[in-house]
Formats: C-alpha cells, sequence, structure tokens
C-alpha cells in the first residue's frame, strides 16, 4: 500500500481527522486518540503503525515485516508497524487499520462518541 492509499482509506473512516507531525509523520486519530501513523520512516519502504487488541500483538509481532512498534509498544501499548515485505496485504492491512480505529473509538467517552455520530459497538 502507498501513502496515498493509505491516507485514503483513513481518511473514508469516520470521524478522522489527519496532521502531519513527528517528523512528517501522516497521523490519523479519532476523537482526538491516535489511531494511525504513516511514514515514521518514510525510507524505501512505508511504515505503517497501528494499535491492535493483545491477542492480535501477540500473533502479529513475530510475523515477518511486522514488529511492535518503535516507541509505542515499548512503553507497552499494543501497537504494530507494518515496515517491510512481505508484511500485511492491502486488505489486511486495511483490516487492521479499520480496527484500530474501532478500538480507539471505543475508548472515548459516550458523550464524545455521541457528538462524532460514532456508533461503535
Amino acid at each position: 500500500m502507498r501513502y496515498e492509499e493509505f491516507n485514503a482509506f483513513c481518511a473514508s473512516l469516520p470521524a478522522t481527522t489527519h496532521v502531519v507531525q513527528w517528523g512528517g509523520s501522516d497521523v490519523w486519530k479519532v476523537g482526538g486518540k491516535v489511531f494511525a501513523i504513516g511514514g515514521w520512516d518514510k525510507g524505501k519502504d512505508p511504515a505503517y503503525t497501528f494499535k491492535v487488541s493483545e491477542i492480535a500483538y501477540e500473533f502479529l509481532k513475530e510475523q515477518p515485516g511486522l514488529r511492535p512498534a518503535p516507541y509505542l509498544a515499548s512503553r507497552g501499548m499494543k501497537w504494530i508497524q507494518h515496515y517491510g515485505a512481505p508484511g500485511l496485504s492491502d486488505d489486511e492491512l486495511q483490516d487492521y487499520l479499520g480496527e484500530s480505529h474501532r478500538i480507539v473509538a471505543r475508548g472515548l467517552t459516550k458523550k464524545l462518541r455521541r457528538e462524532l455520530s460514532l456508533y461503535i459497538e
């Protein structure tokens, strides 16, 4: 997945905002909370970072092309970085980005979810 596709997908999710920060990274938020980051290392291969469940974290952290996200995972947070091949397919990456959005949205207050028209189970 190219950065343009990553940004377009994240923009398609409900109530998202985009900022460029942390050295030029594309940072996507829902309700002011980060759910995805593109480009911490804009080197040869695109790098995408996203929040996952504890079970997904245990599975994904050992997969080739994936790793515990620098900075975030070292602080005990369950974040994965897709940094190289083979990694995830574009469809799988989109599924995990969507799930990251849902995880973060579920953590928002009920009041804020209502204000943002987020109806998350």
